[in-house]
């Protein structure tokens, strides 16, 4: 009797452990996708998308490219790598650590924003800005850090090219990534602040503030590029078709992104 209840136990040890097994297994199944931090709200709806048209899962993380591009470089298990720079995706490539030069899937834009109770104006050619620097209102200004966000760099292109760069020394308040800046230009301790077009369409921060989208031709293109990192799996590979077919296409379309020349809408 004590031997048949020793087999039994055994048979359903062997039986959870198995599941607990499997259940890891599918945890370590569902690749990592590093994405730009501008992407946050487009590719959230997108992957939710996917998930139920593929009953696939992924796993979103969101940045600075420029970050995202040390890590894969140092060996990061990311299996996807959706930057707002492509020269990221160049320079990967030229080291050995992605599987081809990936494909262009978007050009971004900027906005410059002021939250509710602010005394900045927006327009175009920041006007406004350059009127609330002279009287000395602007204490606070949101960009993402040029060091290493895409935006970051843009927005410093946008204000050189219109005399603010130096007004604004000692008042530029860096977000880690475009999301952190955006961030900290809705809260209100900042009376402003330049971000990604797509993060100032979500309804979220929308309702926040005010915002004008500027002119391309204050910064040079962001040019968006993605890209299998070696040894992707196939759920990344579906993932990352998934995001070249007309359903996500037109996602990104409502955030404001500007699809590839060729394009089908």
């Amino acid at each position: 009797m004590m031997k048949s209840y020793k087999l039994l136990f055994l048979f359903i040890f062997s039986l959870f452990s198995g599941a607990w097994i499997n259940h890891g297994h599918a945890q370590r199944d569902i690749p990592v996708i590093a994405a730009a931090s501008d992407l946050q709200f487009a590719l959230e709806d997108i992957a939710a998308r996917f998930r139920a048209d593929s009953r696939k899962d992924v796993r979103l993380s969101f940045g600075s490219s420029g970050n995202y591009f040390r890590q894969i470089e140092q060996g990061a298990p990311f299996q996807l790598f959706l930057s707002a720079d492509e020269d990221f995706v160049f320079r990967l490539h030229q080291t050995g650590r992605t599987e081809d030069r990936g494909v262009l899937y978007a050009t971004g834009r900027i906005v410059l924003f002021a939250p509710r109770g602010s005394p900045l104006n927006v327009d175009q050619r920041m006007a406004g800005l350059k009127a609330e620097l002279a009287a000395k209102r602007i204490s606070r200004f949101a960009i993402a850090n040029p060091e290493h966000a895409p935006y970051g760099r843009a927005a410093e292109q946008a204000l050189r090219k219109l005399g603010l760069w130096e007004g604004l020394q000692g008042k530029l308040v860096l977000g880690e990534n475009v999301s952190q800046a955006a961030q900290f230009a809705t809260s209100g301790s900042a009376q402003g602040g330049i971000f990604a077009y797509s993060l100032a369409l979500s309804p979220s921060v929308s309702k926040l503030g005010n915002h004008v989208l500027l002119p391309e031709d204050l910064h040079q293109p962001l040019r968006q590029r993605m890209v299998l990192v070696k040894g992707a799996g196939e759920t990344s590979r579906a993932f990352y078709a998934y995001l070249q077919q007309p359903a996500a296409q037109k996602i990104l379309e409502q955030y404001g992104f500007v699809l590839p020349a060729g394009t089908a809408k």
